[in-house]
C-alpha cells in the first residue's frame, strides 16, 4: 500500500467509512482528482467522455462484461479494461483467472460512468437482436454483419481484420469448412474444398491465436473466458450480399484452443435443388424417384459425414412438395429452407429431441417425415413403426455401406422383421472430387491402383484417363468441384429374406446384382475411365478391394 493509499485510509476510518466509499465520494465532489486517485492504484485514468470511443468487445464479450462489470475499450491505441468498481478485488481476480485478459492494462474512470457505457452498448445490442429472449434459434436470427472487400480494408483491428478476411476468402474458395488450429508458433489455418483439407495460410504468435479464437468466440456467444471445456455456437455473416451462417466447434487443445466453423450458404440452396442439379446418373436418379414417390415405408440414405447425404434428401424431397402432402421434417440443424413444408429444428437444451421431436410429428396428420439424422434407438424404433403406419420416412443414417444398413439398425436393438419390413431402399453415397477441366490432360492411370481394382488390361486400354496438372483455378491441386456417386438398394422380396436370414454378403450382393442393382465401385471406376475423375480419387473415397 502506497503513501498515499494509507492517508486515504486513514481519512475514511476517521469518518467511518470504507476506503472505496470515501474515495468514490472525493471523486464525486471532485472530477479532477481521477488521476490522483487512479495512479497508487496502478490504474489508468479515462475520463468518461472518452470510453465510448472505441469499444472492444472483441476482446470481453458483453454477457461477460455486463456481469463482471468491466468495460473493454481502446484508449490511445492500445487497448484495456476500464473497472466500474476500481476498489474491490472481485473483478481483478476474475481478469487475472483468463490468459488473454490478464495482459491487458486496468483503468479507472469517474463513478457511474462504466455502469453507463454498458448500459447504452447493451441497449443497442437489444436493437440487433430483435429476438432478445435467451434461445439459440433467435440469436442466429440477428442482424448479420456484413463483410466486404472495402469493410476489411477500413478494419484498423488486425484480429478482426484477420477473421473477416478468413471468412470471406473462404466462401470465395468455395470451402465447406474453416479449421482454425493453434500451435507453438500461432495460428494455422485451413480451408476443407472438395472434401479434402488445405492449408491456406497462418499467423504467427500465441496472442494473435487466442485473440482470434476469441473473436470467433465473441460472433458465436460463447464464453470468453472458458477454455478447458468445448463449446459450440452459431453466428451469420452477410458476404458480398449473400446471407451465410456458420456452426462453430470450439475445442482445447495442449496448444490452447482450436475451432471448425462449418459454412452454410443458404443462397445456394431451396428453389432450385433437385436429384438433376446433383450431377448423378439418369439410372440412379430414377431410381431414388422411385423410392421417394412411395405413399408409405422407409427410404435411407447412408455415407460418410460430408458425403451429400442431406442435400440427396432434400432434393428427393424438394421435388415430390407438390402441395398435395403433408410434409414435416426435423432437423438439427435446419440447412435448407423449403417453401409449404414444416421444419423443425432439434433443440436438445429444452428437450426437444429427434425421437420427442418425432413423436409429436405423428400427431399432426404427415403424410412424408424427414428426419435429419437417425442416432439412436429411441428415434429408429419411432421411425420404423411410423413407416409401418402409412407414412413415407426419409432419413440419414451413418453405415458403411447400403447392406450394412440392418446390422446398424440391430446394434441400437431394432426388430429385424419389423425394419426390414419397413424398408423400401437405401441410398449409398459418396463424394469424389472432379478433375479440373482448366488443366486436364491425358494421362496414364496409375499402375499400383489399377492392379489393386484388378482392372484387366483392355478396359485400361479402352478408357479415357485423364488428371490435372495443377493451375490457378483449382489452387494446383488437380481438382476443381465434385462429383456425386451412389448405388440404390431396391429391397426386392429375395433380397428381404436374404437379410432376414442373415445370409452372407456375397450372397446379398450376388442377389442384388440379379436385381439389376448397380455398385458404387463400378459407377465410380466407370467416372474414372471416362476422364472425370482419377482413380487415386476414387482409391481415397471407396475401397476398390
Amino acid at each position: 500500500m502506497s503513501e498515499q493509499t494509507r492517508q486515504w485510509q486513514a481519512l475514511a476510518t476517521q469518518r467511518g467509512m470504507t476506503l472505496s466509499a470515501y474515495l468514490l465520494e472525493v471523486l464525486d465532489k471532485a472530477p479532477d482528482q481521477l488521476n490522483t486517485i487512479a495512479q497508487p492504484l496502478g490504474l489508468l485514468a479515462i475520463a468518461p467522455e472518452h470510453l465510448g470511443e472505441h469499444w472492444r468487445f472483441d476482446l470481453l464479450a458483453l454477457p461477460q462484461a455486463l456481469i463482471h462489470n468491466v468495460l473493454p475499450v481502446d484508449y490511445l491505441g492500445q487497448p484495456c479494461l476500464v473497472l466500474a468498481d476500481p476498489f474491490t478485488l472481485t473483478s481483478r481476480h476474475w481478469l487475472q483467472s483468463s490468459k488473454t485478459l490478464r495482459r491487458l492494462p486496468l483503468a479507472m474512470s469517474l463513478p457511474g460512468a462504466v455502469r453507463a457505457q454498458l448500459t447504452l452498448a447493451e441497449a443497442s445490442q437489444r436493437v440487433m437482436q430483435p429476438f432478445g429472449e435467451d434461445d439459440e434459434n433467435a440469436r442466429v436470427g440477428q442482424a448479420a454483419q456484413e463483410i466486404s472487400l472495402s469493410s476489411i480494408a477500413r478494419d484498423d483491428n488486425p484480429v478482426v481484420r484477420l477473421v473477416n478476411s478468413m471468412l470471406f476468402d473462404a466462401l470465395q474458395s468455395r470451402a465447406s469448412d474453416i479449421h482454425v488450429e493453434t500451435t507453438p508458433q500461432g495460428l494455422v489455418i485451413k480451408y476443407r474444398i472438395d472434401g479434402v483439407l488445405q492449408q491456406m495460410g497462418q499467423a504467427s504468435g500465441v496472442d494473435m491465436a487466442e485473440q482470434a479464437l476469441s473473436r470467433i468466440k465473441v460472433l458465436s456467444e460463447l464464453d470468453i473466458g472458458e477454455r478447458r471445456v468445448p463449446q459450440d455456437g452459431r453466428f451469420k455473416m452477410r458476404i458480398q450480399g449473400r446471407e451465410v451462417d456458420f456452426r462453430v466447434s470450439i475445442m482445447p487443445s495442449i496448444h490452447g484452443e482450436d475451432a471448425v466453423l462449418r459454412i452454410l450458404d443458404k443462397s445456394q440452396r431451396g428453389e432450385s435443388l433437385s436429384l438433376a442439379n446433383l450431377g448423378l446418373a439418369a439410372d440412379t436418379i430414377a431410381r431414388i424417384r422411385v423410392l421417394a414417390s412411395e405413399p408409405y415405408g422407409m427410404l435411407l440414405v447412408t455415407g460418410p459425414t460430408g458425403s451429400g447425404k442431406s442435400t440427396t434428401l432434400y432434393a428427393a424431397l424438394s421435388e415430390t412438395n407438390t402441395g398435395e402432402k403433408k410434409i414435416i421434417t426435423i432437423e438439427d440443424p435446419v440447412e435448407y429452407e423449403l417453401p409449404g413444408v414444416l421444419q423443425i429444428p432439434v433443440n436438445d437444451k429444452k428437450g426437444l429431441t429427434f425421437a420427442r421431436g418425432l413423436r409429436s410429428i405423428l400427431r399432426h396428420d404427415p403424410d412424408t417425415i424427414l428426419v435429419g439424422e437417425i442416432r439412436d434407438g429411441e428415434t429408429a424404433g419411432i421411425a420404423v413403426q411410423a413407416a409401418l403406419t402409412g407414412h413415407l420416412v426419409m432419413s440419414s443414417v451413418h453405415a458403411n455401406s447400403a447392406f450394412s444398413v440392418l446390422e446398424r439398425f440391430t446394434y441400437m436393438d431394432v426388430d429385424p422383421a419389423s425394419f426390414v419390413e419397413a424398408l423400401n431402399g437405401v441410398v449409398a453415397q459418396r463424394l469424389v472430387r472432379r478433375i479440373c477441366p482448366e488443366c486436364a490432360v491425358d494421362a496414364e492411370p496409375d499402375p499400383d491402383i489399377a492392379r489393386l481394382a484388378q482392372l484387366p488390361d483392355s478396359q485400361l486400354q479402352q478408357g479415357h484417363y485423364r488428371q490435372g496438372k495443377g493451375c490457378e483455378a483449382c489452387r494446383h491441386t488437380g481438382y476443381h468441384g465434385r462429383l456425386a456417386l451412389a448405388e440404390v438398394l431396391t429391397l426386392t422380396d429375395s433380397i428381404k429374406e436374404g437379410l432376414l436370414n442373415r445370409s452372407s454378403a456375397s450372397t446379398l450382393r450376388e442377389l442384388a446384382r440379379e436385381a439389376g442393382h448397380v455398385f458404387i465401385r463400378d459407377i465410380a471406376l466407370a467416372h474414372a475411365a471416362q476422364g472425370d475423375t482419377t482413380l487415386k480419387e476414387i482409391h481415397r473415397v471407396i475401397s476398390l478391394y
